[in-house]
């Protein structure tokens, strides 16, 4: 089987280093006789997708250059929420490559248990969603209790410049564009 590895540290200035990962990888793959074809090595935080090599290792993967992604840990893939995760693991899906972690033995898509996984995930990813929504809600509840206005300000518009301006034949549209306003808003006054 042909493995590609991913590894990823956040930052060189804190003595991390990939290759303590890198390691291991190649010596895992070794012992299951998969021959490494390309090694993704980000030096950049987690939370975000936009990651060179992390863009690299997606794009490869769709050339089908490899069967199997190989990574030390999930949270080295990518730290952006179960949702996220979920969305890269079911993409690596999609373009028939299978993923493993080195650290998790339980997340091996090669396995019995991938479908058992990723019901899991989609489930925990189900619960984070409803959570961060959650939390919007109450900060707004919060915000609002608190006296601040939330939405765009309200548009003001002269009404009897309006009134003038639809006496002389003009259309809402042609209104609209007089007072530099939208139709919606004159429709709302109207």
């Amino acid at each position: 089987m042909r493995c590609a590895l991913y590894a990823r540290i956040s930052t060189k200035d804190k003595g991390q280093d990939t290759e303590n990962q890198l390691t291991q990888l190649r010596q895992f793959a070794a012992s299951q006789n998969w021959i490494v074809v390309r090694e993704f090595v980000d030096t950049v935080t987690g939370g975000t997708s936009d990651r060179p090599q992390f863009q690299q290792m997606f794009q490869s993967a769709e050339r089908k250059e490899f069967d199997c992604l190989l990574l030390w840990s999930l949270d080295r893939l990518s730290r952006e929420g179960v949702l996220a995760t979920l969305n890269h693991l079911n993409r690596l899906d999609s373009y028939g490559v299978s993923y493993r972690s080195f650290t998790e033995q339980y997340l091996d898509s090669c396995g019995l248990f991938k479908d058992a996984i990723i019901s899991i995930m989609a489930t925990l990813a189900k619960q984070e969603k409803i959570r961060i929504s959650e939390r919007t809600k109450a900060g707004l509840q919060i915000a609002r209790s608190r006296g601040k206005r939330l939405g765009r300000l309200p548009v003001e518009i002269n009404m009897a410049q309006l009134s003038a301006l639809k006496a002389s034949g003009l259309s809402m549209r042609a209104c609209a564009r007089k007072l530099q306003v939208s139709r919606t808003a004159l429709y709302r006054v109207f």
